[in-house]
C-alpha cells in the first residue's frame, strides 16, 4: 500500500466522518480500522477511488461501532447519508482539520498534540520528544484531549496561532525526523498564510522555506549529518531563500514582531553568510535575546549560547550555557563543541561520546561519536 497516498488521503476522510456527525475519537478510531483493511485488501484489489473506498468503509466502521439504542436509531438516519459509490470530491481538507482540531474546549497544548496524532500522523514518541516530556505523559495528555472533544460538534474551530504552532512542529518533524512531512507543512503554511491576515503566519512561511533551503547540503552522500558550517553553501537552493527574505522583510515591516519573524530573521542572517566565518553573530545573538524575551524557552537559551560562543568566545558560550539546566536536551553535544573551540580537547571527546549515548535521532549520534573518535585520535601520542 502507498503510504505517502494514505497520508495524503487520511485527513479528508476524516473530516468528512467529523462533518457528518461523529465525534473526533470515534471518526478517528474509524478511518484507522479503514486503513486497517486497505492495507489486507488493496494489495490484491486496490480501489480506482481510494479516497471514495475508505470514506465508504470508515462510515461503515463508524456506523458499526455505535451500539446503544439511541445510536441504533441515529444509524437508521445517517444510513440515508451514506455516501455514494464512485470518484469523491477532489477538496483538500487538511488545513481545515487542523482549525477544527485547535477546538476551544482544548487547551493549545492538548490541541497541538491531538492533532499531530490525528493529523499529521506522528507518533506519541515523536510528539513527546517535541514537547521535551515523557512518552506516558504525551499519552496521557493526548488521550485527556480525545475525551474531551468526545461528543462535541466542531463547529467552533480554533485560532490561528495553535494551528501555526501544529504547522511548526510537524515541519520541525519532517526536517529532521523519521517522517518526511516537511513540504506538506510548508503546502499548508502557504495556504495559511495566503488566507489569514496574521504576520506570523508569514513569519512561519519565512522560517520554513529558509530551513528549507539548506536541506540538500545538510547531509553528505553516505547519510551522516553536515554541521551548518561545514555545509557546501552552492547546494543551498537560492530561490526558496530569496522567497523567504521577501516574506519576512514584508512580515517584519508591520512591526509586530512575534517568535516565528525572530526564528525567520536568524536563519536569514545564516542565509545571508557567503561563507560561515562571515556569519554576522553579534546580530544573531540580538536577535536570540529577542526571541528569549518572547518565548523565555530554555532551548532558545540553548542555541543562544552557541550565538555567544561564536561572537564573544567560547568561554562567553560556556559561562552562558552554566546557566542552563544541564538535563536540557543537546546540552552536553553544546558544551562539547564550545570546549572544543576552547581547545580542550580531552573534555570535548568526552562529552562528545556521552552526547552521542544520550542522542535518541541515530543520524545524530553517528555524527557525534565521529566527532568524539576524531578528537581521540587527535590526542593519541
Amino acid at each position: 500500500m502507498d503510504e505517502a497516498l494514505v497520508r495524503s488521503l487520511t485527513p479528508g476522510v476524516l473530516t468528512v466522518l467529523v462533518r457528518r456527525g461523529a465525534d473526533f475519537a470515534a471518526a478517528e478510531d474509524a478511518v484507522q480500522d479503514a486503513l486497517l483493511q486497505a492495507a489486507r485488501v488493496w494489495p490484491a484489489d486496490p480501489p480506482k477511488d481510494a479516497k471514495g473506498w475508505l470514506v465508504t468503509v470508515a462510515w461503515r466502521k463508524f456506523l458499526d461501532a455505535s451500539r446503544s439504542d439511541a445510536a441504533r436509531r441515529r444509524r437508521e438516519d445517517l444510513l440515508d447519508e451514506e455516501p455514494a459509490p464512485g470518484p469523491a470530491p477532489g477538496v483538500d481538507d487538511t488545513l481545515q482539520l487542523y482549525f477544527l482540531c485547535a477546538h476551544p474546549s482544548l487547551t493549545p497544548a492538548s490541541a497541538v498534540a491531538l492533532t499531530l496524532r490525528a493529523v499529521g500522523g506522528l507518533t506519541t514518541r515523536q510528539i513527546a520528544a517535541a514537547y521535551l516530556v515523557p512518552e506516558a505523559t504525551m499519552a496521557q495528555r493526548i488521550s485527556r484531549a480525545k475525551r474531551t472533544v468526545a461528543g462535541v460538534r466542531f463547529d467552533r474551530p480554533g485560532d490561528v496561532a495553535t494551528v501555526l504552532r501544529v504547522l511548526y512542529l510537524v515541519f520541525n518533524e519532517g526536517y529532521s525526523g523519521d517522517v518526511d512531512l516537511a513540504a506538506e507543512a510548508i503546502r499548508l503554511t502557504r495556504q495559511l498564510a495566503a488566507a489569514v491576515d496574521h504576520p506570523e503566519a508569514a513569519g512561519l512561511l519565512a522560517l520554513m522555506l529558509l530551513h528549507h533551503a539548506r536541506r540538500a547540503a545538510r547531509t553528505a552522500a553516505d547519510g551522516s549529518l553536515v554541521p551548518l558550517a561545514e555545509q557546501d553553501r552552492g547546494r543551498w537552493d537560492t530561490a526558496l531563500i530569496t522567497e523567504g527574505v521577501a516574506v519576512l522583510q514584508a512580515a517584519l515591516a508591520r512591526d509586530r514582531l512575534g517568535e516565528f519573524q525572530a526564528q525567520a530573521a536568524i536563519a536569514a542572517l545564516h542565509a545571508d553568510a557567503p561563507a560561515a566565518e562571515e556569519t554576522d553573530w553579534v546580530q544573531i545573538v540580538e536577535w536570540y535575546d529577542e526571541l528569549a524575551r518572547l518565548t523565555d524557552s530554555p532551548v532558545v537559551r540553548l542555541n543562544r549560547a552557541v550565538a555567544v560562543g561564536e561572537a564573544d568566545g567560547p568561554r562567553a558560550g560556556l559561562a552562558a550555557l552554566a546557566q542552563l539546566d544541564a538535563a536540557l536536551p543537546r546540552h552536553t553535544a553544546v558544551a562539547a563543541y564550545l570546549h572544543e573551540r576552547d581547545g580542550d580537547l580531552a573534555m570535548a571527546a568526552r562529552l562528545y561520546a556521552e552526547a552521542a549515548h544520550l542522542a535518541g535521532d541515530l543520524a545524530e549520534r553517528d555524527h557525534l561519536t565521529r566527532r568524539a573518535a576524531r578528537l581521540n585520535t587527535r590526542l593519541r601520542p
